[in-house]
């Protein structure tokens, strides 16, 4: 990155720092952190709040080209307080075209930094999930290869990147993977995948009812994967 893109990145981190700042709610901030078991800092910025105010900072950080924007993101991945991760899915998940086939690099640190459901699933189910649809050459060196990761958020991510694929789900390779995963009893494993069933159930329910069935899953996998049978 030339000297001028990083003064652009400097300055766009700069801007949402000073406006996130100023909305900072310590009150907020106590009970954020409660509620995600105290793993990370929060400024105690509320989803609406934090949307309305970096509308005029998303819009200025969209017009980085790719490089640029990927550092923007990185970026604001290493600042302690969990809203500057919000910031950057959100402003990640307008962009994620921009990606090139060797961003899923990118998207895999991500997974495995500062890793908790709730950036791990928006991770997999909207920018994962995008990036394998436009390179799905993709879900055998990467997606499968996390499926059996020691990383149970890599393994998350396998389970659930089908998430918004309806009938373009492959099925085959969903219930391989979920097979892999079955014998964990990992709290966000075995969710995972009553929620990757559940989902899938509303495009395939005698497939999914029939795997059900015949697999020897969690309970609680079974709960959720039986929601909408």
């Amino acid at each position: 990155m030339n000297p001028g893109n990083a003064d652009n990145v400097d300055n766009a981190l700069a801007s949402v720092i000073r406006v996130f700042e100023e909305s900072r709610n310590d009150q907020n901030a106590i009970l954020m952190k409660r509620y995600m078991k105290n793993k990370f800092e929060f400024l105690g910025i509320k989803a609406p709040e934090r949307r309305e105010i970096m509308r005029p900072l998303m819009k200025e950080a969209k017009k980085f080209p790719r490089e640029q924007m990927v550092e923007f993101v990185k970026r604001l991945w290493d600042l302690s307080e969990r809203e500057y991760q919000y910031f950057a899915l959100d402003y990640l998940e307008k962009n994620i075209k921009v990606l090139v086939e060797e961003d899923i690099q990118f998207l895999e640190y991500l997974i495995k930094t500062k890793s908790w459901w709730d950036t791990v699933d928006i991770l997999a189910s909207k920018c994962v999930g995008y990036h394998f649809t436009k390179y799905p050459n993709l879900i055998t060196e990467y997606g499968v290869r996390w499926a059996v990761s020691e990383n149970i958020w890599l393994r998350r991510t396998a389970i659930l990147f089908q998430l918004k694929y309806k009938e373009k789900t492959d099925k085959e390779l969903l219930f391989q993977i979920i097979e892999k995963n079955a014998h964990d009893d990992e709290f966000f494993i075995q969710k995972g995948i009553g929620w990757a069933l559940r989902e899938y159930s509303k495009t395939n329910k005698e497939e999914v009812a029939a795997f059900i069935n015949s697999h020897p899953l969690s309970n609680l996998s079974k709960r959720e994967g039986k929601k909408y049978l």
